[in-house]
């Protein structure tokens, strides 16, 4: 059953794994018919996902010293760099806001420098090290609307991890309790409907399996969205030229199932002459800024790899 519109009308895509930390085993993605959601069929345990981040992801390879906030300023540079594809450019100043999977932190900081009163949540372990430094308020775990009180925030944002959530209507339900009237979610969410994914297939970067268990369409977006009592603000296509940049490096560095990719793990697993070299012409080519024109292009018609989602709780 599609975990969004619940159709019965659904089928197997692809069975993919992990193609970047080398966790093991196969998972099998599925497309509804009916609504446009893609899902894989494994089901997390919560331990199993802090398992899951906080030993596979590479933030433990991070260093106190590599930490520093976000800078962002709005711009024509900002506008070419698809920078506005992020949630946290959305919240304005001086507001309360919520970061759910905060990651390493940089946007708390970069809230706060703004006069925000900052919040996090964060499966990864790691955040820890972040937080006692520099006094973030943050839950180390699983998203509960229960640790915080009714209509708190102004603000909730979720970037780049809607896709990560086991069920997807209960983080909705959590976060609708903590917002107050006419508060604001912003999410970030890859677009499995768009050129990317036609054209890499099953070696689209966004796949990211096990990490990302849901993959939304604008559809299915739209239903779990008026579902859980918000109004659609705004859904549209906006992607970091990163990302296009990222997709070459990982084709021609995909690994065979089990094995860690030598871009997603730099740090640990060692290049070879030729991967270095090709992987410095990749880069050459990125500096010419072709990645940047063909991903405005793609946003401009929709087809985006990035869905950026702004909802609003009603009164």
């Amino acid at each position: 059953m599609c975990p969004i519109c619940e159709s019965k009308n659904f089928s197997k895509t692809y069975k993919l794994y992990d193609d970047r930390y080398g966790y093991a085993g196969n998972f099998n993605l599925f497309r509804c018919s009916d609504c446009g959601h893609k899902f894989l069929d494994h089901q997390f345990t919560p331990e199993e996902i802090g398992n899951l981040y906080s030993n596979y992801y590479p933030r433990s390879e991070m260093k106190i010293e590599d930490y520093s906030p976000i800078k962002y300023k709005k711009g024509f540079k900002s506008w070419f760099n698809g920078e506005r594809g992020r949630a946290y450019t959305y919240v304005p100043k001086n507001v309360r806001v919520l970061d759910i999977g905060c990651g390493f932190g940089e946007s708390l900081g970069y809230h706060k420098i703004r006069g925000c009163d900052v919040y996090g949540v964060e499966a990864d372990e790691n955040i820890k090290r972040v937080a006692d430094t520099f006094g973030f308020n943050v839950k180390v775990g699983l998203f509960s609307a229960n640790d915080y009180e009714k209509e708190f925030f102004e603000y909730v944002t979720m970037d780049q991890v809607i896709e990560h959530v086991t069920d997807p209507y209960e983080i909705l339900t959590g976060i609708f309790k903590i917002l107050k009237p006419n508060g604001y979610l912003v999410l970030s969410t890859p677009n499995s409907n768009g050129w990317g994914a036609w054209l890499f297939g099953k070696r689209w970067i966004n796949w990211h399996p096990p990490y990302h268990l849901h993959h939304f369409s604008k559809k299915s977006l739209i239903i779990i969205s008026q579902k859980e009592g918000f109004e659609v603000e705004k859904i549209k296509t906006i992607t970091s030229s990163e990302w296009l940049f990222y997709q070459w490096i990982h084709l021609i560095t995909f690994p065979q199932r089990g094995e860690k990719s030598i871009f997603w793990n730099s740090r640990t697993v060692e290049r070879t002459l030729f991967q270095k070299i090709l992987l410095k012409l990749i880069s050459l080519l990125h500096k010419t800024k072709i990645n940047h024109v063909i991903t405005r292009f793609f946003d401009t018609i929709g087809l985006g790899d990035n869905l950026i989602v702004v909802l609003r709780k009603k009164a």
